[in-house]
């Protein structure tokens, strides 16, 4: 659901920053594969991506979807993106939705800097989860916002680094950032029914970091549904901040 919400600005942003055909590529923190499987066919013929993500059952999923698309110029590999090593000498490097999740977001794009080649570019991509907005208002909206960037914070992310990212791109060395927003409402389908989905993910954490019970979760995933499939509400995902610089040609 989440790739499908998110593909075409994800496409729009991929060409924008300038991704061609015959590019190395790496995808960070690539999940089921969706962003992976759109950078392979958009650097075809002659380009490759190589995608890394910390779920060894993710990464499987993936990799049986690429040959099901007949996609033979990925590789999955199982890694933890703050040990593990990169490929090198890579053309383009992509990461969404990951360095809200890391403990050392600035490390992993020092290191993502040191494994493109001069020139190369880089499009990170993350939430400003606050900015999520509902008509009317709602304190449901409100505490599942709250919920959410509090269970964020305890496990050393931050579900509003978005905001930082030009910032942690400068400091890691890059230049020529760039930043665009995005970001999708609607009063019915994916785009609302996300918000109880993600907490309905998120529930086992929000638990265990003492946040709320299991049933005030419940009844407030229950509320959010009841929200979303209301046709006279409207219900955004996320604020979404789109970035992409250049590591330095000398």
């Amino acid at each position: 659901m989440l790739a499908r919400i998110h593909r075409d600005s994800t496409l729009r942003l991929l060409r924008g920053a300038g991704i061609q055909t015959g590019m190395a590529c790496l995808d960070i923190g690539c999940g089921g594969g969706d962003v992976s499987f759109d950078l392979a066919r958009l650097v075809a013929p002659g380009g490759s991506v190589v995608a890394v993500d910390a779920d060894e059952v993710k990464i499987d999923i993936a990799r049986a979807e690429a040959a099901t698309q007949q996609l033979d110029n990925i590789e999955f590999r199982v890694g933890d993106l703050e040990e593990c090593d990169l490929p090198q000498q890579l053309d383009f490097a992509h990461a969404r939705f990951v360095l809200s999740h890391l403990r050392d977001p600035g490390g992993v794009l020092a290191k993502l800097r040191a494994a493109l080649k001069p020139g190369g570019i880089i499009v990170a991509v993350d939430t400003n989860f606050h900015g999520l907005f509902s008509h009317p208002d709602s304190p449901s909206v409100h505490r599942y916002v709250d919920m959410y960037a509090t269970t964020l914070k305890r496990r050393n992310g931050d579900a509003d680094i978005g905001l930082r990212l030009p910032e942690l791109l400068a400091q890691a060395g890059f230049e020529d950032v760039k930043i665009g927003i995005v970001q999708h409402a609607g009063t019915s389908g994916d785009t609302k029914l996300i918000s109880p989905i993600t907490l309905e993910s998120v529930a086992d954490a929000v638990v265990a970091e003492g946040i709320a019970s299991r049933a005030t979760v419940e009844k407030l995933v229950a509320e959010l549904y009841d929200f979303a499939r209301d046709p006279n509400t409207v219900l955004s995902g996320p604020r979404i901040i789109e970035t992409w610089a250049h590591r330095p040609s000398a």
